[in-house]
């Protein structure tokens, strides 16, 4: 029968009772969009946008359209016009949004369209189909615009956040037990730190370090096969010649703990007469990932390296790519050259 309390009784007792929740909230990312030759931009047209690289948020695409001459043929190119748009395939995608358009003096005087500051007046915003857009035609003013501090050196900055609105169903019981993130990283970084159980020695340029074959060949396809297919099992002392020892710290850094060394570190040159991108401290573990095997580090390294990017230092950083066998940021460095080192045309009478 049913009790009051609303729990069932069976013969021998009590059913415990079930629970579920529903939980709505939001999934939040955010995109920066630098709009460079604003100047040039302009008398391309009205209803005419640049567009940014689509991002994603929330399992959809999303992309800022920038309308230097406006949206609105009323308006005739008085304002400045800015959307964000549904760049996948979805039906009855709901979202807030927020546009914030970059003061660039420092001042933080930042201009700010949010439509998370009204989430409980209008609700979220639904986009019904691909190509759906939310937006200011108005957005700014192009006069005010033009001699703000929002344009510098001919270039805008226009940071967006999307948040998608997502529910779920916890069906989790009353009460639940917190598991910790993995520490097995932590473990094994002292295991590297006490030395215990250390069985190989590395000599490099006169620095020691002690480690574990196991842990190396586990990580290492090079270590494995000069530990443990090589005639070389019983040696305990490794001398390396091709490695400074900062970067072969940094590499057993990486194998023990499976993170890189912090910001500051990686962006300082391995040897102190170096100066180039290539003698970068990630720039030579990028070699010694390569050369060890080991590929997520490699694919660290791109990511840190794709970061500094220039007009500058894109050839060397492009050379160094394609030695050391890092698609990812070759791929990178022809994109980027392809799109800022266009050679000038000639005139031909």
């Amino acid at each position: 029968m049913m009790r009051e309390s609303g729990t069932l009784e069976k013969s021998g007792g009590l059913i415990s009772p079930t629970s579920s929740r529903s939980v709505t909230e939001t999934v939040n990312g955010s995109h920066k969009f630098v709009i460079q030759g604003y100047s040039l931009a302009k008398g391309m047209g009205i209803g005419k946008h640049i567009a940014s690289e689509n991002f994603t948020v929330g399992g959809y695409q999303w992309a800022i359209y920038f309308y230097p001459d406006g949206k609105n043929p009323e308006d005739n190119s008085t304002y400045v016009s800015v959307f964000i748009a549904l760049a996948s395939e979805g039906t009855d995608v709901r979202a807030l949004f927020e546009l914030t358009l970059v003061d660039q003096s420092g001042k933080d005087k930042h201009k700010i369209h949010s439509h998370f500051d009204r989430s409980l007046e209008s609700g979220p915003y639904t986009l019904k189909y691909r190509g759906s857009m939310w937006g200011y035609k108005r957005f700014f003013r192009r006069a005010m615009l033009e001699t703000s501090d929002f344009l510098k050196d001919d270039c805008l900055k226009i940071n967006c956040t999307v948040g998608v609105v997502v529910s779920t169903i916890d069906c989790s019981r009353l009460h639940s037990i917190q598991v910790p993130d993995s520490d097995i990283g932590n473990h094994f970084g002292m295991l590297l730190e006490n030395q215990e159980g250390s069985d190989v020695l590395f000599n490099v340029a006169g620095e020691k370090f002690h480690a574990h074959k196991l842990v190396l060949a586990a990580r290492s396809p090079v270590f494995r096969s000069e530990f443990f297919e090589g005639m070389d099992e019983d040696r305990n002392e490794i001398v390396i010649t091709d490695l400074e020892p900062k970067v072969f710290k940094a590499m057993l850094h990486f194998i023990y703990r499976d993170t890189l060394m912090e910001d500051e570190e990686l962006v300082s040159s391995s040897s102190s007469c170096a100066s180039s991108t290539s003698d970068t401290l990630a720039a030579n573990l990028l070699a010694a990932a390569d050369k060890y095997g080991l590929d997520r580090l490699r694919l660290m390294c791109e990511s840190y390296l794709c970061k500094d990017i220039s007009v500058n230092s894109v050839a060397k950083t492009l050379a160094l790519a394609d030695r050391h066998h890092a698609m990812e940021l070759k791929a990178v460095c022809l994109k980027f050259a392809a799109e800022n080192l266009a050679g000038t045309p000639q005139v031909i009478d």
